[in-house]
């Protein structure tokens, strides 16, 4: 059964600039920011501009496009944070474990031995903000 994409979803929000969000990564197909509830230091969301509810209605070009962004804001991430893995997240409809409906990948660093955080708990700003700015530091130009 498919459910319409509604726009007024909080990352639809971030995109019109309703919401703040601590910006890691934009161009015009996407947009990579700090989740604001982190498992995992350094933890970011990237979301397509389209509105898409999740990974079946999403055009295949945009999704093309999209997993190019989802890598290059990757690469950063494991440089900023000397990390020695990563896990790659994404999730659709409630019966998936999806929350919000607006298609997004969660990008979260590793360490060897750390257990990823609970989920549900809100970070300091100031340190997403920290954060955030260590991997814009650490991000190549984009070659898409």
């Amino acid at each position: 059964m498919a459910v319409a994409y509604d726009p007024n979803n909080i990352f639809g929000k971030i995109l019109r600039g309703e919401i703040p969000a601590h910006k890691v990564y934009e161009d015009d197909v996407s947009l990579a920011f700090m989740d604001i509830m982190p498992r995992a230091e350094g933890h970011v969301l990237v979301i397509p501009k389209e509105g898409a509810r999740g990974l079946l209605d999403v055009s295949s070009e945009t999704l093309g496009q999209l997993m190019k962004r989802v890598q290059h804001v990757a690469k950063a991430i494991e440089k900023a944070f000397a990390a020695d893995g990563l896990t790659l997240h994404q999730f659709n409809e409630s019966a998936g474990g999806q929350v919000i409906y607006h298609l997004h990948f969660h990008l979260l660093p590793r360490w060897d031995g750390v257990a990823l955080r609970p989920p549900g708990t809100m970070a300091d700003d100031a340190k997403l903000a920290e954060q955030a700015e260590k991997i814009r530091a650490a991000m190549a130009p984009f070659e898409g």
